[in-house]
This record gives C-alpha cells, sequence and structure tokens, in this order.
C-alpha cells in the first residue's frame, strides 16, 4: 500500500477514518486500496459516510476488526458512484489539518478561525498555536514547500513567513519583563494581533478564556476562567500543553514555584538542541535571564520591599538546581540507554533525538526551594512520562557489557540508589545478559569520561595497529 492512495481505517472500536496518501502505517490500522483507481471516490464516499461503522459491525463485532472484514462489507458501486459525484463535484480533497498536533497542520492561528465548516474553533489549542510560535517553533507544512497540501493550507502555511519576526530568537520567554523583553502575554497579545488582524481583541481574548474553563469543566466540577492571558500563561497554559500535545511538551514552563516569582517558557527543540546549542540555553536561562531577576530582587530587599527576601531565595534556590543540571551529577545526569557508555552526556550534553521524555528528566528531578508541584519538579505541572522499564529485550549481539553494562545483570527496579548507580562493566562482571531496557539509571561524570578516554585509547591502538 506505501506510496498508493486508498483509505485508512483504525481497527479499533471507533473505526476512525481519514484519506490514505501512502505514507507507511502499523497494524493498529487497515489500508484499503481500491483494484480500479478510477473507483477510489466512490470507495471514500462510502468508507466516509456515517452508516460505514453499523455496516462493518454486521460482519465483525470484535474489539479489533480483523483487517480482512473490510473487504467483505456489502457496497453497491453504482449508487456511491452517484453519492461521490454530488461530494466530490472536484474529486477528492487534498490533504489538510486543522490540528496543531497533526504532521500536516499549517501553522497560522488565523487559519484556525476558518476550518472550513460550521465548529467553533478550539480556543485553547488557538492560543497553544500562538505561544508555540512566539517561543520559534514551526510546524512541517512552513518548512516543506514540496509537502502534498490542501491548496488553502498551503496559503496558511505561506502566510506563516509573516508571522517571524515575532519569534523569540533565543527561545526564552518570561512571564515577567526580564532583561529589557516584553512580558509573554504582551508578546503572545502582539502576535494574535498581527496574525488574526481585526478578529483579535481584549472582548475576544476574554471569550477564549471563559471558552477554556468552560471545556475544562466538568460533571462534579465548574472550571473558572483565568481573569487574564497573564493569568492563564501563568496557571494553566503547560498543564492544557501536555494534554493537547500527548505528554511529549516542546515548550517547557520553568519557576521557582513562587506564584510571583520567576516563571519561564523555553522551547525544548533549543533547550536540546545540537553542537552546543542546548546547553548554551539553558546558560542563558541560569545566568542571564534568572541572574537579572535575582538583581532585581536583590534590590527590592535593599529598598525593604515586602515579600522581597522570599522571592530572591527562591530565585537563588532555582539557579543552583540549574547549575547542577549543567553540571549534570546524579541525580541530575541524563542517561539514554541504547547508547554506549562513551557516548554518554556529560553535563548538559543533550541529544534532541533522544526524546522528551529522557532529556526532561534532570528538570523533574531538581526541586524549587517549596510550592512546586508533586512530581513536577522545576516544571509547573507534571507530564506523564515514567521512566520504568520499557518492554521487550535487546539483542546481546549488538549489545557488548563493556559499552552496555546495565543489559548485564542490572538491578534497575532496585529501591536503592547505590544498586542503579554506575553499573560498569566491573560491576557486571560474572552476572549474565538479561536484556532489560531499564531507563532509571544514574552515571557519574568520572565513569563516563574514564568510559570516553577508554574508547579514544583503544581507537588509537586499532588504528597503529
Amino acid at each position: 500500500a506505501w506510496g498508493k492512495s486508498g483509505l485508512a481505517i483504525g481497527v479499533n472500536a471507533e473505526l476512525p477514518r481519514s484519506i490514505f496518501v501512502g505514507c507507511k502505517f502499523d497494524c493498529t490500522v487497515a489500508i484499503l486500496i481500491p483494484n480500479e483507481p478510477l473507483e477510489t471516490v466512490a470507495v471514500t464516499a462510502f468508507v466516509r459516510d456515517t452508516h460505514f461503522n453499523s455496516e462493518v459491525r454486521e460482519v465483525d463485532q470484535a474489539l479489533s476488526v480483523t483487517e480482512s472484514s473490510f473487504a467483505k462489507v456489502p457496497f453497491d458501486l453504482d449508487h456511491w458512484k452517484k453519492v461521490a459525484a454530488e461530494k466530490y463535484p472536484n474529486g477528492l480533497p487534498e490533504p489538510q489539518s486543522n490540528d496543531p498536533t497533526q504532521w500536516l497542520f499549517h501553522g497560522h492561528p488565523a487559519g484556525m478561525l476558518q476550518a472550513g465548516d460550521a465548529r467553533d474553533p478550539n480556543p485553547a489549542a488557538l492560543l497553544q498555536v500562538a505561544v508555540g510560535r512566539l517561543l520559534g517553533y514551526r510546524w512541517p507544512p512552513e518548512l516543506d514547500p514540496d509537502m502534498r497540501l490542501d491548496a488553502r493550507a498551503r496559503e496558511w502555511a505561506a502566510a506563516c513567513h509573516d508571522l517571524l519576526p515575532f519569534a523569540d530568537d533565543d527561545g526564552i520567554v518570561c512571564l515577567a519583563s526580564v532583561k529589557g523583553e516584553s512580558s509573554a502575554a504582551n508578546r503572545v497579545r502582539a502576535l494574535l494581533g498581527a496574525a488574526l488582524g481585526s478578529e483579535w481583541s481584549a472582548t475576544r481574548e476574554k471569550a477564549f478564556l471563559t471558552a477554556i474553563a468552560a471545556a475544562n469543566s466538568t460533571v462534579k466540577k465548574t472550571a473558572k476562567p483565568a481573569s487574564s492571558l497573564e493569568d492563564w500563561l501563568r496557571d494553566s497554559f503547560f498543564t492544557e500543553h501536555c494534554k493537547l500535545f500527548h505528554h511529549r511538551p516542546f515548550i517547557w514552563h520553568l519557576w521557582d514555584g513562587q506564584k510571583n516569582g520567576f516563571h519561564c517558557l523555553v522551547n525544548a527543540h533549543k533547550l536540546t538542541g545540537p553542537d552546543g546549542e542546548g546547553r548554551k540555553t539553558l546558560e542563558a536561562i541560569t545566568y542571564a535571564y534568572l541572574g537579572d531577576w535575582i538583581d532585581r530582587q536583590k534590590s527590592s530587599v535593599a529598598q525593604g520591599k515586602e515579600g522581597a527576601d522570599a522571592l530572591l531565595a527562591a530565585a537563588m534556590h532555582l539557579q543552583g538546581e540549574l547549575k547542577k543540571i549543567l553540571d549534570g551529577e546524579p541525580p541530575y545526569d541524563l542517561f539514554v540507554r541504547w547508547k554506549p557508555l562513551h557516548e554518554q552526556a556529560i553535563g548538559w550534553e543533550p541529544d534532541i533525538n533522544d526524546g522528551v521524555r529522557l532529556n526532561i528528566r534532570p528538570f523533574l528531578t531538581a526541586q524549587p526551594m517549596s510550592g512546586g508541584k508533586k512530581g513536577a519538579g522545576l516544571l509547573k505541572a507534571k507530564p506523564n512520562v515514567k521512566w520504568a522499564k520499557d518492554r521487550g529485550k535487546e539483542p546481546e549481539s549488538i549489545r557488548p557489557r563493556r559499552d552496555f553494562p546495565w543489559f548485564w545483570g542490572c538491578k534497575g527496579d532496585s529501591k536503592r540508589d547505590a544498586d542503579r548507580l554506575d553499573w560498569t562493566a566491573d560491576r557486571a562482571t560474572g552476572r549474565a545478559f538479561d536484556g532489560n531496557r531499564w531507563n532509571d539509571l544514574h552515571y557519574t561524570s568520572a565513569v563516563k569520561q574514564q568510559a570516553r578516554e577508554r574508547h579514544e585509547t583503544m581507537n588509537d591502538t586499532e588504528v597503529e595497529a
């Protein structure tokens, strides 16, 4: 089916359907490819019809539908040709999405207000897109002009160029005005004003916040709307960001635990960027932005302002925790189980390709002086990420003991930190290979440095030989 056109059908109970454009897929999706390409439009009209689910359930009642069952559903070609001619007079639509979690999303807030259907825009998602753009994030259609895309969506992707001047250069935006930069809320307002034009106003902002609260309300609890965009950014943004983007946040909200203290939004792609960009970004937060905030609190203390002592203490503590992440000694270190010991990061040397789950660990380990959320560390809320053992086991043939000692009898589920610290080849001696995929392990910089030096020595010896 790769490279062909047809229909994609999720095999779960809901049977979600979409036009298929030839991309790769897994076993949770069935792909229906008509034998005759000219009949694809008629088949699409049938599969996307509201009665399709009941037709399938007449054939297969299993929770997960067997792929072959879809071909057994009765199909009247002549009837669906007529339906298709009315529904798709110009042929099937090109790919597009108004959902910011999707690869095809155009990236423009205004495009979310004109989705081409009768539904109201999702204000929470629209504000999330605005914050993402402010922090410098760009969606794939902006960066790939050859991507197959609906014409209107392509226009919105092109229009995103006009919003680039609003993107922060270093991917660091503080909620309060720091280092001479405007507050995050005012910068979001400016971006939305440029993106939405007359569609954006103080009244629209209030309506969005009210709609977001209504969407977050439950049968037992009515959510109170944020009083302002400032309050939404401080109290709700990150929780909603984690939920919307499936608990793999690409904007992180760091804070010192104080409601009126230091709050900073950072683009995680820059914080984990290559060629030293990640370390440079964390250093900028630690010394430049937080340093400026600390200087202001010291001035407030000198002036005798009420509460300044607490704000200064919280900020100083946060700076100390960030320095520990920069140094990277356990438990503030990075560990990636599929990399050999000599390639493990020393200090804050993140690899963006290791993903959010592993790179975020030091920030969930470090703690504010007070006021933080349980399990969230220095983040405003806790994303649903874990470092327990992953499913499956590694093949011994590609995991030699000296480079991957943790696959040789490491007690990765031990409650004792010592059992998960510096599990080297010496400690693994005499133990059988088990291939267990533990993630919550820690290594000191000294052990990592020794592994690097040993690896370099071995390479030099091989060259001389």
